[in-house]
């Protein structure tokens, strides 16, 4: 073989940055195992609670293998604990070896974890013979570094399994994972604040088609409803903004390697004004362009 040739032949070679890895950790009760089963469902293999040490492991494993193992997840718990490392550790030894992971975090607030636990009758793994908020608050502590490092944080306080699915789908289901995806997410403030959020705005400014009697009972999907919504003095400069935005901002997000954007817009219950602008604003990001969609969080919960 000829230099030239070696030198080809070389530069052919896949690059470890080429490998999709996902890594899944969170709350127990968080739904992680929702997470991992929307993972499979759009083409990930993953691999369930892996502990930590493993990881680089398992990483140089589906870089090795190729073909689908190029796009892994790993899904870490505290079961693991014995075998682990520190996570921050972890993801340092992955990307001086030349991976690119990416850290989903699940959590949901301390009283619905609570109820999810009670309801399937298990006790907290981290419980031992106190109760059950004692071993939330403790795998708290533990996981308090993991979730500063998480590139994706999802609360999944007011998500049925159903809806993490969609929206772990929607995040992961293109093949170019590296593009930012933006989710507009409508909210009611009376539910309080996404915490999950990049940017939050305010849609009160606008009137509330609640006390319009015929939008009453009708929704911001609605054509009526959007219709009057994006009517108002200031609403569609409202949206060029928010998209003008998103647009001058995408470019740094990407360089800093974000992937995912979640804009929060509010109204009082989440159902007219939000809802409307959110699909407004996902439309026109989309004419741009931009991979947007728009979710709704407290829709239907009035």
């Amino acid at each position: 073989m000829t230099e030239r040739t070696a030198v080809t032949a070389e530069a052919s070679e896949p690059e470890r940055s080429e490998t999709d890895l996902v890594i899944v950790t969170g709350m127990s009760g968080g739904g992680r195992s929702t997470v991992a089963r929307a993972l499979e469902n759009v083409g990930y293999y993953v691999v369930d609670n892996l502990p930590q040490a493993l990881m680089l492991d398992m990483a140089e494993l589906a870089f090795a293998a190729g073909g689908t193992a190029r796009r892994t997840a790993m899904v870490l718990d505290v079961r693991s604990r014995a075998f682990s490392t520190d996570l921050g550790g972890a993801i340092k030894a992955l990307r001086e070896r030349g991976f690119h992971p990416q850290v989903v975090f699940v959590d949901a607030d301390t009283d619905v974890l609570i109820r999810r636990f009670e309801s399937v009758r298990r006790p907290h793994p981290m419980q031992g013979e106190g109760r059950l908020s004692d071993g939330i608050a403790a795998e708290r502590e533990l996981l308090s570094e993991a979730r500063e490092q998480a590139d994706v944080f999802i609360d999944t306080s007011h998500l049925n399994v159903n809806q993490l699915r969609a929206r772990v789908e929607e995040m992961f289901a293109t093949e170019d994972a590296r593009r930012l995806r933006v989710t507009v997410l409508s909210f009611g403030f009376k539910y309080g604040l996404p915490p999950d959020a990049d940017f939050v705005v305010d849609a009160r400014f606008l009137p509330n088609p609640y006390w319009v009697s015929e939008l009453r009972d009708h929704t911001g999907r609605e054509p009526e409803v959007s219709r009057y919504v994006l009517g108002q003095h200031g609403a569609v400069t409202f949206v060029e903004t928010l998209a003008r935005l998103l647009n001058a901002t995408s470019p740094g997000f990407e360089r800093e390697g974000k992937r995912y954007v979640t804009v929060a817009v509010g109204c009082t219950g989440g159902k007219h004004r939000s809802v409307a602008i959110a699909e407004e604003l996902a439309r026109r990001l989309r004419e741009a362009r931009m991979s947007a969609s728009a979710q709704h969080r407290d829709l239907g919960r009035e």
